[in-house]
């Protein structure tokens, strides 16, 4: 059958159209993305505006044509920390279901965290053992380890690339006492979570994903995203410290002329990296593989293990 996940997200809402059945991996068929920072276009109270619910409402519409016009047969609609943290998220999530008929989930920290990990373990199999995971948004970093499909900790910080630009570096370039303050705010709450994880011992395999870590990769040298899904791609600590006060020092305009580096996503990068550097030491990381697959590719593969399990009668009847 055909899927669509729309994934409404802090930095961006995207129409992710796939081929899918249960058992096979799901075949992207179509993407349609609008570029909306809802984490940043909170007011002083928490709230996303009356300009941001209308950009909102007009950008769902426009999926929901999309995904109409590419034949889509199920729509999986959420929305992640932008949504789930606004002060007036349930009229927010009212308006968009009167308007566009669309009905929002909205995923906690945590069910994020852990729906990026099933699509991080069902990309690498059973054989990359234990894993440690992290994803940096635009309104959350998530973290998850385990050894099965279900991690065992899972948790979802607010520490998105797109949330603290927007309220902890408002110079462009920022000025540097702001940087050594997020820094320093940005290792205390992931501080306080490395127990949580180190009480499980040192992981197999360390996998980042999201558009953050993906453009950090390609600055510090990784493989183009021309060169395909398969191509392994890497992000060494000692190359990420060595980016970080080049990226501290530059405007805007000039992140965005790096390799791999949107304009839309330029202007969040160094937040992303003070999170990514900050991670990687407290969680004594190395180096961590880049994952194609993320939060919209579990949401499918959840979706497609519960139709296996609504046919599993039609199967037949041996005991196999």
């Amino acid at each position: 059958m055909r899927l669509g996940v729309l994934d409404v997200g802090s930095n961006t809402v995207h129409l992710l159209v796939v081929d899918a059945h249960p058992g096979a991996r799901p075949l992207p068929a179509h993407s349609h993305k609008a570029e909306l920072r809802l984490a940043q276009l909170l007011d002083e109270d928490g709230a996303i505006g009356p300009d941001g619910v209308e950009q909102l409402v007009a950008v769902v519409r426009e999926a929901l044509q999309a995904a109409e016009d590419k034949g889509v047969e199920d729509l999986l609609p959420f929305a992640t920390s932008a949504v789930r943290e606004a002060s007036n998220a349930d009229d927010v999530l009212a308006r968009v279901r009167a308007e566009t008929g669309v009905e929002l989930t909205v995923l906690a920290g945590p069910e994020e965290a852990r729906l990026t990990f099933l699509a991080v373990r069902r990309w690498f199999g059973w054989s990359a053992g234990r894993l440690l995971v992290l994803d940096i948004g635009g309104g959350s970093l998530e973290i998850a380890y385990g050894i099965d499909e279900e991690p065992d900790a899972a948790v979802s910080l607010p520490l998105g690339a797109g949330r603290l630009t927007a309220a902890r570096l408002p110079g462009d370039p920022p000025h540097p006492d702001d940087v050594r303050t997020l820094r320093r705010h940005v290792r205390t709450e992931i501080a306080r979570e490395v127990g949580e994880f180190s009480r499980f011992g040192a992981p197999d395999h360390v996998v980042a994903t999201s558009k953050t870590f993906r453009q950090l990769a390609r600055i510090a040298g990784a493989a183009r995203s021309a060169e395909g899904l398969y191509v392994q791609r890497e992000l060494k600590r000692a190359s990420l410290e060595a980016w970080v006060p080049r990226l501290a020092a530059m405007t805007s305009a000039e992140r965005g002329e790096l390799p791999g580096v949107s304009e839309g996503r330029a202007g969040q990068l160094l937040a992303g990296a003070l999170v990514a550097e900050a991670a990687m030491d407290l969680l004594h990381v190395e180096s961590l593989e880049i994952c194609p697959w993320a939060l919209r590719e579990g949401v499918i593969l959840r979706r497609l293990d519960h139709m296996g399990d609504e046919r599993a009668p039609e199967r037949g009847a041996g005991p196999y």
